[in-house]
C-alpha cells in the first residue's frame, strides 16, 4: 500500500466516518435546565455549526457545492454539505490516511461526497442530568480520508463521551482489473488520533478487519465536578450531595461508553 496504485478509471471506495459526541452537565432546577438548554442552542446553533464543517471540509481538501441548515423550534440544529474535489491541485500528503490538524491549524482535496452534524439536546427528567449529543457524518469518494477531520471534531465540541464508526465500502480496480477494497493500512481508528487525545480518553475498540469496519470508544479520564455543574458549584454543596452527584454524571458517562444501563452498585 506504500506506492501509489495505478488504478482503471477513477477511485470510488467510500470511505465514511460516524460518531456521536457526548457532553454531560448538571442542571437540577428548571431555571438551571433552561438555561442549559439555551446555552446549548447558542454555543452550538446552525451557523457556528456550519462553520465547524466548513473548517472541516477544508481539512479533508474539498469545496463546499451546497449548504442545508436549520435551528429547530424548541432546541437543537443540523447542518448538511454536499462537497466535490476541489478545483485546485490538493496539497502534499491530503491524499493520505493520517492525523488531521486540531481546531488551532486548518489547511485543505476530494470527490463527492456529504458532510453532516445533528444535534440533540435533552435532560433527565428527575436526575438532574442534561445530555447534549451531536451526531456527526464525514463521508468521502476517492483518495481523500475522512479522519483527517477526527482530531478536529472531538476538540470542537466539549466531548465526555465519543463514538467512532469508520467503514470503508466499494471498490476500485487496478489497470489489470484486481479489485482494491481499502488502499490505506489502518488497524485502529486510534492510530490516527494525536497523542494528547488519545492521552485525554479511556478507549477500547471493536473492529471487522475482514470487512473493514473499525468502531473505537472513548471516555474522557479526568472528572472535574465544577465542569459540568451549570448555575452552581462544587463549593456550594455539602460534601455528601457533591459525592452524589459525581457518581450520577461519572455513571451515565460509563452507560453511554458501554451502551448499556448499570445499577446501582456498578456506580
Amino acid at each position: 500500500m506504500n506506492d501509489k496504485l495505478k488504478l482503471h478509471g477513477f477511485n470510488n471506495l467510500t470511505k465514511s466516518l460516524s460518531f456521536n459526541i457526548y457532553d454531560m452537565s448538571y442542571a437540577v432546577t428548571e431555571e438551571q435546565k433552561d438555561a442549559y438548554i439555551a446555552y446549548i442552542d447558542e454555543q452550538y446553533n446552525a451557523e457556528r455549526l456550519t462553520q465547524i464543517l466548513t473548517d472541516v471540509v477544508e481539512i479533508i481538501g474539498a469545496h463546499i457545492l451546497n449548504v442545508s441548515r436549520q435551528d429547530y423550534d424548541p432546541h437543537g440544529a443540523s447542518v448538511t454539505m454536499l462537497i466535490a474535489e476541489h478545483e485546485v491541485p490538493p496539497p502534499p500528503g491530503s491524499d493520505e490516511a493520517s492525523p488531521g490538524p486540531l481546531p488551532e491549524t486548518v489547511v485543505a482535496h476530494l470527490d463527492k461526497s456529504h458532510v453532516t452534524v445533528h444535534t440533540y439536546p435533552e435532560s433527565h427528567p428527575d436526575g438532574g442530568i442534561s445530555t447534549f449529543r451531536a451526531d456527526i457524518d464525514v463521508s468521502t469518494c476517492g483518495l481523500i480520508s475522512p479522519l483527517k477531520a477526527l482530531n478536529y471534531l472531538i476538540h470542537s465540541f466539549d466531548s465526555d463521551v465519543v463514538t467512532i464508526d469508520y467503514r470503508v465500502r466499494g471498490f476500485t480496480r487496478e489497470l489489470d482489473g484486481t479489485k482494491i477494497y481499502i488502499d490505506h493500512d489502518i488497524n485502529s481508528i486510534q492510530e490516527f488520533l494525536t497523542q494528547d487525545t488519545q492521552n485525554l480518553y479511556q478507549m477500547i475498540d471493536v473492529n471487522v478487519y475482514q470487512e473493514n469496519l473499525f468502531h473505537t470508544k472513548m471516555m474522557l479520564k479526568d472528572f472535574d465536578l465544577d465542569n459540568y455543574l451549570f448555575g452552581s458549584g462544587a463549593d456550594e454543596m455539602e460534601e455528601d450531595q457533591a459525592d452524589g452527584v459525581r457518581r450520577r454524571l461519572q455513571r451515565e458517562m460509563r452507560e453511554i461508553f458501554y451502551s448499556r444501563n448499570l445499577s446501582p452498585d456498578q456506580e
